[in-house]
């Protein structure tokens, strides 16, 4: 049970500039995780389980990945209450990221930009984080892995490579992260001939994992909130032709129709919160029909309320992932959001 009221936290945390109040909330996760003092954002997790993909997830509720890039909090984020907990994204090298300053809360509009470009300290150290971690064996762990923004978009696929060979013996499943909008020319890994021979390679190389590991983890696409009806069709039918087991929708988005005229509302970057809901839910209703009914997918862009994540499994979506409403709502959001799609089935 939480000691400590989000709104006050919340409140703290909202003098600070956007990355220093979410280095610290790391920071704070990270010393307190596994102690009495973790009880200050505990949260019990709400029994309500699907299967999907060849797992079992234990509720409907995950963290998306981008919040705790470096898999530091992994035993903090599965006290919240979540079903899952994606961690990443990782690249093979590790990389500061984009000029400082970064990210821009947008209140107005429950938002935020965020410019970060995978920033992350590399494979390595996120591969030692997540064995450090004391609850693995008791959380559904999804590893989300990306390319290095000094590696030339021809050569992507190799970092692709390089990620899976050491995250596949770790994770519950794996994330191909193709739709962040902050490393050049990552989104054009979601066109037609792109998309194809990455999938395929990917596709390849965890046949021979399978058989090194003597198991096959599932992979997951994540996919961009920007995309037109034909481009879905397209990813939707390369998703089928390689077998992955799964589609993460959606990423942040580039539109500011939502934000015109507010304060950071031109600055570069991928647009988060509110703002993206209605377009992420537009991308799961066309993959879903597109699909079939039995294809996972993950739904995720602005739930804010536990009406939004009821929304999102409407539109089409098996479980969904919140980020930016944990920092706008805090931890109870995962509770509640868990409970109301409960609900919703009843």
């Amino acid at each position: 049970m939480s000691l400590i009221p989000y709104s006050l936290t919340r409140h703290i945390l909202f003098q600070m500039d956007a990355e220093t109040a979410h280095e610290r909330m790391l920071d704070g996760i990270a010393h307190t995780q596994n102690t009495l003092l973790q009880n200050a954002y505990t949260r019990k997790q709400v029994d309500d389980p699907i299967e999907l993909a060849g797992l079992r997830f234990p509720n409907r509720v995950g963290l998306a990945a981008g919040l705790d890039k470096n898999a530091r909090c992994i035993d903090g984020f599965g006290a919240m209450g979540f079903g899952f907990v994606e961690v990443g994204t990782v690249t093979p090298k590790g990389q500061p990221g984009n000029p400082k300053p970064r990210i821009f809360r947008i209140p107005e509009k429950n938002a935020v930009i965020n410019r970060l470009g995978f920033n992350n300290e590399g494979l390595d150290a996120f591969l030692h984080n997540v064995a450090q971690s004391k609850k693995r064996k008791t959380i559904l762990l999804g590893l989300n892995i990306g390319k290095n923004a000094a590696t030339p978009i021809t050569n992507a696929t190799d970092d692709y490579l390089t990620c899976l060979n050491g995250v596949y013996p770790h994770a519950d499943y794996v994330t191909i992260n193709i739709s962040s909008p902050n490393t050049q020319n990552l989104r054009t890994l979601q066109s037609d001939e792109a998309l194809d021979q990455l999938l395929g390679a990917i596709a390849a190389r965890r046949e021979i994992l399978q058989q090194q590991h003597g198991k096959r983890i599932p992979i997951f696409v994540k996919i961009a909130p920007d995309l037109n009806s034909a481009q879905i069709s397209v990813i939707a039918a390369s998703l089928r032709y390689h077998a992955m087991d799964g589609v993460i929708a959606t990423n942040t988005t580039l539109s500011r129709d939502a934000v015109k005229g507010l304060p950071h509302a031109e600055e570069a970057g991928g647009l988060s919160g509110t703002p993206v809901f209605d377009a992420s839910n537009r991308v799961i209703t066309q993959l879903r029909a597109t699909l079939g009914e039995k294809f996972p997918i993950i739904g995720v862009g602005g739930i804010m309320t536990a009406a939004d994540a009821v929304a999102k499994i409407r539109a089409g979506a098996d479980v969904v992932q919140i980020y930016t409403g944990l920092i706008y709502t805090g931890p109870e959001l995962v509770q509640d959001a868990a409970l109301a799609i409960k609900a919703m089935r009843s």
